[in-house]
């Protein structure tokens, strides 16, 4: 934050500098935008304070600042600091008081060997190299000391400094808190190596996906085990986060080692730090121990745990008033002070259940837990397949299915009989209502079935996922384990065996049992639209396809090879097509193409076209290519915009044209220039980008941009719907995931009128405390546990 700024501009990164490998004498202060679009949007998620690090493709990247995020009469990055360092204004040593810790940022493992063509072995030769400069200095000027302290004047000459390895030989005397960017086991062992041979503590490890892994390592550093700083459930973006789990915050915590839940902002949007702390106390985080991740810890880990991360009697008033407990899903601020200054003007707050007043039970993964540490980050995911062809659910909720095109409650909790049951057969339900009504209509009594007490939880649709690249990469960082980018029309040489009307199929590059796709399943998506990955124009045909299939051969693996055709608009810079280029070149597409190819069908209305597009002003100009097409065929144009931050400024046009829309960042994020004009909802507006575009009669659906989130959908429904004020009902908010994007990219009813259902344990599919158990599927005949 405030070094990455947003929206992201050339002129405004400060996050890296590529000089060389070893930098501790460069400041985050002295690059820090006052301007960053992203405080004020913290702010509203109650975030108060960041720590303000450099970024890491160097092993050490430079020194951070800590500072409060409410707007200053002096509008300065200086007037910003929490506590500014003596070193900074020259003030000093007060030694009554708390020292004025200084923070710096290093690095391990990936990031910088990649920055700089090197590998672990040169990293880590460089940081001791620098540590030894370091050393000499500190030596010399302990010897200088000694010297004059005795009186030995004679020839003692200047005292030995340089302002380069100054900072440096502060970490050697204790005076700094270090933050090292460090994922994996080889690395997390090397520092801890590190701090022994040059006897210096580490404040936290960042990132630290494979801490959990190794808590006797981190207990073996220099001084004390340093914190761990981690996400969720982020993770499997590159090959060092691969052996992530959302278990990580509980193991450490259960270990001794203090954890801390981060954002990397602008990575994660910090406005949703506190999400970070509800998905670690979901799976198993003390709650106790999962506020203070966000609060008190860090501020311990910073050494500012004198003056914030409590609420106490001469501290700093920093307060957050919340509509709902902390840890309840979709909490958010009434109010936000710093330092005792109101920073929302007119909050908007919606009304949240009474239940969530309290903090949210939380299911058990103790075995989860347990097989996350035995196979080293790798556990078994695949689903079991039900022993018996008769499932009967007991104790169930409520139920919501397909009926139509649309989603129904079939029972809830209102109905006259609590104990609801449902009965499934080869993956069919047949029957479902009253215990009374199923158990006499079918024999129960002597057949061979299976049951299971959901315990009050509910049966819902299968959620689908779209907008990553699900099913057609592994790990995003590693190229060797994607299907690829396809060719660009518009900006390279096409092979010959591929010009003319040929178009992309996603499906001919699946991949199948991917840890992202299994966890997805597990979480209930139990299907996944994909397209090819493209950076230029034309996408491609994407793909139908099974989250929970063992492989693409597999009956119900594929559910329809094409469904829609997609393409991308937006401004990607200099050097490539502008934009107007793109949407003469799709114009020429849809009227121009031969007969039955696949622009052709989309112009005719038999496929989706399926545009990626964030920018209203473009969105305004395919609405008119849209009616200009429909002009010339006099046929409806089926056309969705994805992506599509700003189309809440087009909401009733978009609605007039009969135009969907798919939010792939459910809660927006003004990351780019053309993604700038966001609708953030409450507390900062009353309304969503969500709300606005249904009260408008725009069919709306929901996406993800991450592979790893695809498993949050559910989260994000219940999400959307809790932040609307009641204006999303449940049945609406379940239909954002599943039969809005099943319209929205034309994936065909399935010849079951239920679909995939997915069974949850003790509370429906959008609760915080429910988990998914088994999945229904009536298009592969079965029934599996999670």
């Amino acid at each position: 934050m405030g070094v990455d700024s947003v929206p992201d501009l050339d002129g405004s990164s400060d996050t890296n500098s590529l000089k060389g490998p070893i930098l501790p004498w460069l400041r985050s202060l002295d690059g820090l935008n006052t301007h960053d679009e992203a405080y004020r949007l913290s702010v509203s998620g109650g975030v108060t304070t960041a720590n303000v690090l450099p970024g890491s493709a160097n092993a050490i990247g430079g020194q951070a600042f800590v500072i409060k995020l409410r707007p200053t009469d002096q509008r300065s990055p200086s007037s910003m600091l929490l506590e500014a360092p003596y070193t900074i204004n020259g003030t000093h040593v007060d030694p009554s008081l708390p020292p004025r810790w200084r923070q710096m940022k290093h690095a391990c493992g990936e990031n910088p060997s990649r920055a700089y063509g090197n590998t672990r072995m040169d990293t880590f030769w460089a940081f001791r190299q620098a540590y030894d400069t370091a050393r000499q200095i500190k030596e010399s000027q302990d010897a200088y000391c000694s010297k004059a302290l005795a009186g030995e004047w004679s020839g003692l000459g200047d005292y030995p400094e340089d302002l380069q390895w100054e900072a440096l030989v502060d970490v050697l005397r204790g005076r700094v808190k270090v933050h090292t960017h460090c994922y994996e086991a080889v690395d997390l062992d090397d520092f801890v190596r590190l701090t022994n041979e040059f006897q210096f503590p580490v404040a936290a490890f960042h990132h630290a996906h494979e801490t959990y892994l190794v808590p006797g390592t981190l207990k073996q550093a220099y001084g004390h085990a340093p914190a761990a700083a981690i996400f969720a459930t982020s993770a499997r973006y590159k090959r060092e986060s691969y052996r992530g789990s959302e278990f990580a915050a509980r193991i450490l915590a259960e270990n001794g080692i203090d954890v801390v839940m981060k954002s990397d902002h602008p990575v994660l949007n910090s406005r949703y730090l506190l999400y970070e702390a509800q998905q670690a106390h979901y799976y198993g985080l003390p709650a106790d121990l999962a506020l203070s991740a966000v609060t008190s810890t860090p501020a311990k880990v910073i050494g500012q745990d004198h003056r914030i991360g409590f609420i106490r009697e001469g501290y700093d008033a920093d307060v957050v008033v919340w509509d709902s407990h902390p840890l309840a899903l979709g909490a958010t601020p009434k109010q936000v002070w710093i330092d005792g200054i109101p920073q929302i003007e007119n909050p908007f707050v919606s009304n949240k259940p009474i239940t969530f007043q309290s903090i949210p039970a939380t299911p058990n993964f103790d075995k989860e837990a347990a097989e996350a540490v035995k196979y080293e980050g790798l556990p078994p995911l695949m689903p079991t397949k039900a022993k018996s062809n008769t499932v009967v659910f007991t104790n169930v909720g409520s139920m919501f299915a397909r009926v139509g095109a649309e989603v129904e409650e079939l029972f809830g909790a209102m109905s006259e009989d609590p104990t609801g049951m449902v009965v499934v057969r080869d993956g069919e339900v047949v029957c479902h209502g009253s215990q009374a009504n199923c158990g006499s209509t079918f024999d129960l009594a002597g057949g061979e079935f299976e049951s299971i007490d959901l315990k009050g939880g509910s049966i819902s649709p299968g959620f689908v996922s779209y907008g990553s690249p699900l099913g057609l990469t592994e790990i995003q960082g590693e190229s060797s384990t994607q299907d690829g980018v396809v060719y660009d029309p518009l900006s390279g040489d096409i092979p010959s065996i591929l010009e003319g009307n040929s178009v992309i199929r996603a499906v001919d590059g699946l991949q199948f049992t991917g840890r992202d796709t299994l966890l997805a399943y597990r979480a209930g998506v139990t299907s996944a639209v994909t397209a090819p990955t493209s950076d230029g124009l034309v996408s491609g045909l994407s793909t139908t396809f099974s989250t929970g299939a063992a492989h693409g051969l597999e009956e119900g693996a594929v559910i329809q090879d094409v469904a829609a055709l997609h393409v991308n608009i937006g401004y990607t810079g200099s050097g490539s097509p502008s934009v107007s280029t793109k949407i003469m070149a799709l114009r020429r597409l849809l009227l121009d193409s031969k007969s039955g190819m696949p622009f052709d069908l989309a112009a005719k209305g038999q496929i989706p076209l399926v545009v990626q597009v964030q920018n209203a002003d473009i969105i305004a100009s395919l609405i008119k290519l849209k009616k200009e097409v429909e002009s010339s065929t006099k046929i409806p144009l089926k056309l969705t915009i994805a992506g599509a931050t700003e189309a809440h400024l087009l909401a009733k046009e978009l609605g007039e044209a009969n135009v969907g829309v798919i939010l792939t960042l459910s809660r927006p994020f003004p990351d780019t220039w053309e993604m700038k004009r966001i609708l953030p909802g409450p507390p900062l507006t009353k309304d969503t980008a969500i709300s606005t575009l249904l009260r408008h009669g725009v069919t709306v659906g929901i996406g993800t941009v991450e592979p790893w989130n695809a498993r949050n959908t559910r989260l994000d429904v219940a999400w959307a719907a809790l932040e609307s004020d009641g204006q999303i009902t449940k049945s609406q908010a379940l239909a954002l995931a599943s039969t809005n994007l099943e319209k929205l990219l034309g994936v065909k009813s399935s010849s079951s009128a239920s679909g995939d259902l997915v069974a949850t344990l003790g509370g429906s599919i959008l609760d915080l405390e429910a988990k998914v158990v088994g999945v229904i599927s009536s298009r592969r005949g079965l029934v599996e546990w999670l």
